[in-house]
């Protein structure tokens, strides 16, 4: 006979923190649990803001099932504009991942609040440009429980939002760095009809091009100048938990899977020592992470790392020399032979191992212009490795000595993450006990969830009293592939039974079983919105920028006291010049050229030639922005 006694968890008392990872699909979703995340964000099969990232409900349903063991959740990224004949589509789909187990929307779109909803969590994407403590109080006033802040934040900015709401502020700590103010580009639709609000970003800014003054001054030629180095916020983490950050979301929904563990792994590990010196902070989810790697964000894709504008504006954001990923540095060529190369290793700052099938890269230096280009940045596979002799099948021809080598490609590592690479534990305290007819067992987890099972049985004293109990102790810590992992285990019995190990097994088995469903009876998902149609929005007139692009967002900011309201870019009705994309990185700062920084200098216009097509950049210092000027090509065409 097996009988299930669960108990509901106390309500927490500790501020709680979430890691938010980047889920390509269900699997990656999955292990990015393994690996420590608190949620994952996934697309599904429409209107997501990465095209190339959807998934079915049925997909979706899988993970949160698997999210829900350890009380983590699962986000889905509906995060397009739509347009009116998708409204219905969009309503339905969210009806069916809300029966799928979905617990919040990523929305940009405010048509979407006019719908008929599920109770289900609503979040604003960064998309809704989210940069004020006006607009963010206004976005909790009608509905939304969390909300992605603009990654141009500092944090004086973050502190005075959190003074003024009691939403969950998400921030972006790591990944790519979209060049402009998320939402405010339209540079991709203009030339390319790919709308980056429609999840189609045809990043036209990591291409190349020359930058010239009015006068015709060429300042640069052949450089990424719109491309950003990647996002790492490692050593700002305590910092924005005090100014107010309480998700931490990594950027990635298409990038592999050893990224997605590698760079998981790393924030868990910030993120739990924080919390293990500190008594006001705890997971949002359960269970701790073991990994049989050491995770080096340095070894995953990335195009070298700021920390943006978090401390304000500093030196270096920008990635002028190239947009793909160099790795780390690992030393210079000292020795170059028929089939070999030597590497000193000694500015790399690190202990470098060389692996047969690691992949290095190098730059060919333009030295009459002392710039690096990235038509010039080529690609190397070792063959075999003897310590720092480098064996090749083919020495290319412009590798000399003095060249500096970086390894975007370690084989080992790679090899190690491809692999079962973390396992993720519940601890549990077990109470062995008799009952009237048998005996018990009561399993309780770190979180005061417990569940208990009896069997019914005969009692024989033990001969030895001592080695039954060391064994029972034993065979009941066999968790294997559970969920759980044993923390202590008690006995109260009025002495030690013979029990045979298959009857002490069916226990354990069944308690585990007991347990896992007491843990899913104990999750809750988030309370549902509750929409104020009182509030109103900060602005009385929106323009193309605020991207509304449908009859249900029009009502809804005309409801909230809205007056004059401009189409979406996507609609074409813009047929003047226009700010195509603004951004607060400043060219003019990147070129020593700011009027703030040099005395006597005009904030002037500047022009960017990407290929064929002239781009004008336009300055706006009072706000510490710069916006890329031009017209619709798509109407001029037509």
């Amino acid at each position: 006979m097996v009988s299930v006694e669960l108990f509901t968890p106390e309500a927490p008392v500790k501020r709680q923190l979430e890691l938010l990872a980047p889920a390509k699909n269900a699997d990656y979703g999955i292990e990015a649990i393994r690996h420590g995340a608190d949620a994952v964000y996934i697309g599904g099969h429409a209107f997501g803001a990465r095209h190339n990232a959807g998934n079915s409900v049925e997909d979706i349903a899988r993970l949160a099932e698997f999210a829900h063991r350890y009380h983590a959740q699962v986000f889905v990224a509906l995060n397009t504009i739509l347009m009116d004949n998708e409204i219905d589509k969009a309503q339905k789909l969210i009806w069916e991942l809300y029966e799928a187990g979905v617990d919040a929307l990523i929305i940009q779109d405010m048509g979407v609040l006019q719908l008929d909803l599920p109770p289900i969590a609503l979040h604003a994407s960064t998309q809704t440009d989210n940069r004020s403590p006006e607009k963010t109080v206004f976005l909790e006033q009608v509905g939304f429980s969390q909300v992605v802040l603009a990654r141009e934040l500092n944090i004086p900015q973050i502190r005075d939002i959190a003074a003024n709401t009691k939403m969950k502020l998400e921030f972006f700590i790591h990944g790519a760095l979209c060049v402009s103010y998320s939402g405010l580009c339209n540079l991709s639709h203009a030339y390319s009809n790919r709308s980056a609000n429609r999840g189609e970003c045809s990043q036209m800014c990591r291409l190349p091009c020359n930058l010239t003054t009015r006068d015709g001054d060429v300042l640069a030629e052949n450089q990424h100048l719109l491309s950003l180095k990647d996002n790492n916020q490692t050593d700002n983490l305590e910092a924005l938990i005090d100014a107010g950050i309480s998700s931490f979301k990594i950027e990635g929904r298409l990038k592999d899977i050893t990224y997605l563990k590698n760079v998981t792994a790393h924030y868990r590990q910030q993120l739990d020592a924080i919390i293990a010196k500190r008594n006001d902070l705890e997971s949002i989810s359960h269970g701790r992470c073991e990994f049989n790697f050491t995770p080096d964000p340095d070894k995953s894709f990335n195009r070298g790392k700021t920390d943006y504008f978090v401390n304000e504006r500093t030196e270096a954001i920008e990635h002028f020399s190239s947009p793909k990923f160099i790795g780390e540095k690992i030393g210079r060529i000292t020795q170059v032979g028929k089939d070999f190369i030597k590497i000193d290793t000694s500015e790399s700052g690190k202990d470098i191992q060389f692996n047969n099938g690691d992949g290095l890269c190098y730059f060919v230096e333009h030295y009459e212009t002392q710039r690096l280009s990235d038509d010039k940045l080529s690609g190397l596979r070792v063959n075999r490795a003897d310590g720092n002799t480098l064996y090749l099948t083919e020495v290319p021809k412009d590798l000399k000595t003095g060249v500096m080598m970086f390894r975007n490609f370690d084989h080992k590592f790679e090899s190690t993450l491809n692999k079962d690479s973390a396992t993720r534990k519940i601890a549990v305290d077990m109470q062995f006990f008799d009952t009237d007819d048998g005996v018990g067992l009561t399993l309780t987890d770190a979180h005061n969830i417990s569940a208990t099972v009896t069997l019914t049985c005969g009692k024989e004293a033990a001969n030895d009293q001592a080695k039954t109990a060391d064994n029972l102790k034993k065979q009941l810590g066999k968790l294997g592939s559970s969920d759980f992992v044993l923390n202590k285990v008690n006995l109260h019995t009025a002495q030690m039974w013979f029990l045979p190990a298959s009857m002490v097994n069916e226990l354990r088995r069944d308690a585990v079983s007991a347990l896992m469903a007491a843990r899913v009876a104990a999750y809750q998902r988030p309370e549902r919105w509750v929409h104020n149609k009182e509030a109103r929005f900060p602005q009385k007139a929106l323009s193309f920028l605020s991207n509304v692009a449908n009859e249900k967002a029009k009502s809804f900011y005309e409801q909230h006291g809205v007056i004059q309201i401009e189409d979406t870019y996507e609609k074409n009705t813009v047929l003047h010049d226009a700010p195509l994309m603004v951004t607060k990185h400043c060219l003019r700062y990147s070129f020593n050229l700011c009027p703030k920084e040099v005395e006597g200098i005009k904030a002037d216009p500047m022009f960017l030639d990407v290929g064929k097509d002239k781009l004008k950049l336009v300055f706006d210092c009072h706000k510490c922005e710069m916006m890329i000027v031009g017209s619709n090509q798509l109407v001029k065409q037509s």
